[in-house]
């Protein structure tokens, strides 16, 4: 008994000692760690701007797809067999990855521009602003406070793709697929903290490879971003068929992760209605955007990524 005692005062005597400067207190990260930590997150950085222009070349010349899935895939593999000082030509398969992952999204993000353009701007600030907290919040912490939630947010991965793979034999619902997507945005919220943690562990320890931790937290911050975006697309039925349609596979981050030795299998989207499904999402997409140009005054030709996907 009184060893309970002492744990609860010893809690509300650290809640009573917290100030605003123990927002600041960086002190447990040596200064080594902290030069690496800006090198993660300054590519990490070159890496989004790098796969925002992927995107925007698939909106230009429409070549998202299974191709520059496999591409992105291959990028991977070739960054992580490179030894660590070639530090030039990891840094340039960064870059490409980012590239075709960018690319490989792009019909998503073009989906949701031509419903509504403010969505991406919208889903993109909301997401960077949920991954600075929480990995600020993992830098705050204390070390390797919030690394045990890695077996609980592997088996949530495991879950996720036993449950995707239930709903490609036997069929999904809307309710499977609203759990999926909240539970895996919840899974990978987790995974920004503990990645975080992992990397300043593994830093103090003499793993300086920021271009593979980068890789690492660009999963995270897509795999995050993309689930934002389809939540704000369309609040709907008519998301789980209008998803569908577009190219948003994970199997890239599966694979990333897989070979980085780390817990995760993500969902691929892009098979999630199966295919005795397509034809009802082509005419759910059509009604989605029929209903949609109706309330702008506009026809269907008004969105010319429509017809092309369709």
């Amino acid at each position: 008994m009184d060893s309970f005692t002492s744990f609860f005062d010893s809690q509300s005597t650290s809640r009573n000692s917290w100030s605003y400067d123990s927002l600041k207190n960086f002190r447990q990260i040596s200064p080594v760690v902290q030069t690496h930590l800006k090198q993660v997150y300054l590519s990490l950085c070159c890496a989004l701007v790098a796969s925002a222009v992927g995107a925007y070349l698939h909106i230009l010349w429409n070549i998202g797809g299974f191709l520059t899935t496999l591409g992105c895939m291959g990028c991977i593999i070739w960054l992580l067999s490179t030894p660590a000082y070639e530090e030039q030509k990891r840094v340039s398969l960064l870059m490409a990855t980012a590239l075709f992952e960018g690319a490989s999204i792009g019909p998503l993000i073009e989906l949701a521009i031509d419903f509504d353009s403010s969505i991406v701007v919208t889903a993109f600030v909301g997401c960077a602003v949920a991954f600075g907290c929480f990995s600020a919040a993992a830098m705050v912490a204390r070390r390797r406070e919030y690394l045990y939630l890695g077996g609980l947010l592997s088996s949530g991965l495991s879950i996720l793709f036993w449950l995707h793979f239930a709903s490609s034999i036997f069929g999904g619902s809307m309710a499977l697929f609203k759990f999926e997507l909240y539970f895996g945005l919840l899974v990978f919220v987790g995974y920004i903290v503990v990645d975080t943690q992992d990397i300043i562990e593994k830093a103090h320890f003499g793993d300086l490879d920021y271009v593979k931790h980068s890789l690492t937290l660009f999963t995270d911050f897509v795999a995050v971003f993309v689930r934002i975006l389809i939540i704000m697309s369309h609040p709907g039925k008519s998301i789980p068929f209008a998803v569908c349609k577009w190219r948003c596979d994970y199997a890239v981050f599966a694979f990333q992760n897989y070979m980085s030795n780390e817990f995760a299998f993500m969902l691929q989207l892009n098979g999630h209605c199966g295919s005795r499904h397509k034809d009802k999402a082509k005419r759910k997409v059509l009604r989605i955007f029929t209903e949609n140009a109706k309330g702008r005054g506009k026809s269907k030709v008004g969105f010319p990524s429509l017809d092309r996907a369709l």
